[in-house]
């Protein structure tokens, strides 16, 4: 309002004298010719205008709610510079705004932390106690906020902390600790996704021995890669400065198995870690790197190419920032010009994702406090209830952890970086992150990564150890089946070499492996469970045997896929058995019999049909014949009526079916023998109740898991259950009475029937245990490789071979014969009933055009006959009609007197029958 009135006094006090320019002003005595005091005048109201802004600013100023905002960063690092310049930023923009909203005044406070936990806390005791701060914002260590968050307890001053790891336990350890930075536990969440893509299994992790990492990022990668079947294979804590050491650890990795590394270091201890790496040679073809947000957060500050070439093919975890958002492109462009004005000795000068967060987290402050200042609610609640649309996206915060869980999956090549993809927590991986997402729990689905060496296949992330330490291998030697591990001692009792079915697969399996895998097998003399825990000992490498696989084996190791057929059975003693009152009918089925019926009665009724005019006995009544006829049929069927049959048509249709008869007849005889001999044996028990309820004994191999399975599943009372070490035991005890059955594995039951296939059978169902595998640590990178060896070795027929050869000295008989594999049905006889089928219908055609034939010419003889006797009796009419007509004239010369006409043509007709007949 005064700058407006001095302003026209001005006006005013300038035409006044340009009006009178040449008349005296006696007050101020100004000639207008020289206008020699304008410049004084001039001078005067812009001193009055700029101090009349001054009091207005500052009486505007002392109206205002002021706020006090504290921030601890570290001015020497580049993270702390970037954060240094975004909160100076954050403070600007929200004065602006709140000029005409909020009506407060933030100022920030900044100390230096010079990365020491100590001058933290210093910094924190001046801030709260000389500065009257309301909330502190950072640092970036643990270690330091440790401290900071201690001495804010006692004041009740909210700490947002920039730190990149705090434990889980932190929040409630400290009250007023709230975390700005992104939940490192979604972090290795996606790394952990990553790991899962490629189907890795173990990882080492590359750390600062710092308490951050030991207390954060460790426990929260555990948990993550035990979700999705991985595992910590080992731990490389660095320290925090450059160490002459870093080569020998580096090489100590370079003999290792595991090929995935995951490193969480500091940007400056980041890149001397990778140039030593390349320089050993480990930035190269099977290595796999995976860099987390502390390291890929700055790595747009990276400028040397020295640098930037040895870190080719790094995949990195980054927080996701908008960069398209016009808030964020003018923060940008604001951003590298006050960066560069303020710290011009940097490179480059654009902001990372902790520069963003840091100037979000101001603003999340500076809200709460305005809106604390009209509300009553304490400062960390509004904090804490923080809902506004920052750089980062939504900011909100929960369970005082800043809730955004959206990370860019980025691939390092030269000096920059491609952008694969992202990874949304709950969601998976994506290739944008708009509305038309699709989400997939594999990163293959993102684009092309391009790995360390530049191949296009992902790594394997293991190979074998440079040092060629051959794997130890521990192999049972009590095994009561040799023909699965048959050990061979010397002189003196060692074990020399080992043979049998699963060390002749293992050779085959490894033979198949697309790499060179040395071993050594080491005997063991002990059970079965306590070798497979040498494993988890790391006293093996891996187990070779037939060893069963079990749930409670599996805390201890995993297995390959099974390589026998898994199952218990139980085999008992045959016993005879009484005979089938219908068992004369099994030999044949009944579609068979139906047929022989048939086609008999077809034969015999083609006979009858011949032979009734020739055979007294097939005469007579219906049913007289028809019993003849029956006879007839079915007595062919035991011997030839040769000697009764008069036509050749008959006898060769009996000849023929006689000869098929006598076929069927000893094939019947035969497998009715075979039949009554197979038949006569049965289990002598047929399931477990009997067993139960006549409380008998029972046998299992003392070495193996079975007595636990049939005391705790089946419900066998364990003072019923007999253990035994040797096929001989079973075959004594069983054929004594002294068990009533055994059981054992599918696979070993095989080789027991194979040596006793005539005395004992299987009965009742198999029940489904797990079959034989070889053991192998859990989360060992050669499993799968092992496991699509043994599919090879599989499908190659190789493992039937072996199989097959090892129980190939005999064939056990399948005591449970099915009746109608047994029985013979008609197409095993079908060329015999079609012979004789058609040698009958042949006589048949050929006997009835014969009849047919002899009908055919006796009715034209007839009929030949009828025309002669009527031509004749026309011509004996038309002679006596001409002797009539010569009487009539007169007496023929040559006729006697005393013979009529009418005598004389009767008498020729009548030698003319006499003579055709």
């Amino acid at each position: 309002m005064f700058i407006y009135i001095y302003i026209y006094i001005y006006i005013y006090i300038y035409i006044y004298i340009y009006t009178r320019r040449r008349a005296a002003v006696k007050i101020l005595q100004i000639e207008w010719e020289n206008m020699y005091y304008l410049p004084l005048l001039t001078l005067l109201a812009l001193v009055l205008i700029f101090a009349t802004n001054e009091a207005a600013e500052m009486v505007e100023e002392n109206n205002r709610v002021k706020g006090i905002i504290g921030a601890i960063v570290d001015n020497t690092s580049r993270v702390g510079k970037e954060q240094r310049v975004a909160m100076e930023m954050a403070v600007h923009d929200f004065n602006e705004y709140s000029s005409n909203q909020t009506r407060l005044l933030v100022d920030l406070q900044l100390r230096n932390s010079w990365r020491q936990p100590v001058h933290a806390a210093l910094a924190a005791l001046d801030l709260i106690n000389s500065q009257q701060v309301e909330a502190i914002l950072g640092p970036q260590t643990w270690e330091e906020t440790s401290l900071v968050a201690d001495i804010a307890i006692r004041n009740q001053t909210p700490i947002l902390s920039f730190a990149d790891t705090i434990p889980k336990w932190a929040v409630e350890r400290f009250p007023f600790l709230l975390q700005a930075s992104p939940n490192q536990y979604a972090q290795m969440k996606a790394i952990a996704a990553v790991v899962q893509s490629w189907e890795w299994h173990q990882v080492t992790v590359i750390h600062e021995d710092i308490d951050s990492s030991a207390t954060g990022i460790i426990p929260h990668l555990f948990e993550a890669l035990r979700e999705v079947g991985a595992e910590i294979s080992q731990v490389l804590a660095l320290p925090p400065f450059i160490s002459p050491t870093l080569t020998q650890e580096l090489d100590k990795l370079k003999r290792s198995q595991c090929r995935v590394f995951i490193v969480h270091l500091s940007l400056p201890l980041t890149e001397h870690f990778f140039e030593q790496a390349k320089n050993m040679s480990m930035m190269e073809e099977d290595y796999v790197w995976i860099a987390t947000d502390s390291f890929t957060s700055l790595v747009h500050s990276i400028t040397a190419p020295s640098i930037s070439s040895s870190m080719e093919g790094i995949v990195g975890v980054k927080s996701y920032i908008s960069e398209k958002e016009q808030k964020f492109q003018d923060f940008y462009r604001r951003f590298r010009k006050q960066f560069g004005s303020e710290y011009p000795e940097e490179d480059n000068h654009e902001p990372g994702a902790l520069a963003v967060q840091a100037y979000d987290a101001v603003w999340s402050v500076a809200l709460a406090i305005s809106e604390n200042k009209q509300r009553n609610q304490t400062l960390l609640q509004r904090i804490s209830l923080s809902n506004f649309d920052g750089l980062t996206g939504k900011i909100q915060f929960n369970n005082k952890k800043e809730t955004p869980a959206v990370y860019q999956i980025i691939n390092l090549t030269g000096r920059s970086y491609r952008e694969l993809g992202f990874w949304t927590d709950g969601l998976g991986f994506s290739k944008t992150i708009d509305d038309s997402a699709k989400y997939n729990s594999s990163m293959k689905y993102l684009r092309q990564v391009f790995w360390p060496g530049a191949p296009w296949h992902a790594p394997r992330g293991w190979a074998v150890p440079t040092d060629t330490k051959p794997l130890r291998i521990g192999v049972p030697i009590g095994c009561e089946f040799k023909q699965y591990v048959n050990p061979e001692f010397d002189e003196l009792g060692h074990v020399t070499s080992f043979h049998g079915f699963s060390i002749e697969l293992f050779k085959a399996i490894v033979s198949k492996l697309p790499f060179y895998l040395p071993y050594e097998f080491f005997p063991y003399n002990g059970s079965y469970t306590d070798l497979v825990k040498k494993i988890y000992l790391k006293e093996f490498d891996a187990v070779v045997g037939d060893v069963a696989i079990v749930a409670s084996r599996l805390q201890y190791a995993e297995f390959t896929h099974p390589y026998t057929e898994s199952g218990l059975v139980m085999i008992v003693p045959l016993e005879k058995s009484a005979n089938k009152a219908l068992l004369f009918m099994k030999p044949f089925t009944k579609a068979m019999w139906m047929l022989i019926g048939i086609v008999t009665i077809y034969n015999g009724f083609i006979v009858w049909l011949i032979e009734r005019n020739h055979w007294h006995e097939l005469q007579g009544s219906p049913v007289h014949q028809t019993g003849a006829f029956l006879w007839l049929s079915f007595s062919s069927l035991v011997y030839l009526q040769g000697g009764t049959l008069h036509s050749n048509l008959s006898r060769m249709t009996m000849l023929v079916w006689l000869f098929v008869a006598l076929v069927i007849t000893q094939t019947y005889t035969a497998n009715l023998a075979s039949m009554l001999t197979v038949q006569g044996l049965k289990p002598a028990t047929v399931d477990i109740e009997s067993l139960q309820r006549s409380n008998a004994w029972v046998g299992y191999s003392n070495t193996s898991f079975v007595a636990r399975y049939l005391a705790d599943v089946l419900r066998f009372n364990r003072k019923n259950l007999i253990g035994y070490a040797s096929l001989e035991d079973y075959d004594k005890d069983l054929k004594n009475g002294k068990i009533s059955a055994i059981f054992l594995e599918v696979a070993v039951s095989k080789i027991f029937l194979a040596k006793y296939c005539k005395s004992f059978a299987t009965t009742g169902p198999t029940y489904k245990v797990g079959g034989l595998g070889f053991a192998f640590p859990k989360g060992s990178p050669l499993l799968p490789s092992v496991t699509e060896a043994l599919l090879k070795v599989s499908e190659s027929g190789e493992l039937r071979e072996l199989e097959t050869s090892m129980i190939a000295s005999e064939t056990c008989m399948d005591v449970d014969v099915d009746d109608d594999i047994s029985s013979l049905s008609p197409s095993s006889f079908w060329v015999l009933f079609a012979f004789s089928g058609g040698t009958s219908t042949i006589a048949l055609i050929v006997y009835l055009s014969h009849r047919n034939w002899k009908l055919s010419c006796l009715l034209v003889h007839k009929t030949i006959r009828m025309l002669v006797l009527t031509l004749m009796k026309q011509w004996g009419i038309q002679k006596q009609r001409f002797y009539g007509r010569l009487l009539s004239h007169g007496e023929s010369p040559r006729s006697s007197t005393n013979t009529p006409p009418e005598a004389l043509a009767g008498s020729s007709i009548v030698n003319i029958e006499s003579s055709m007949t």
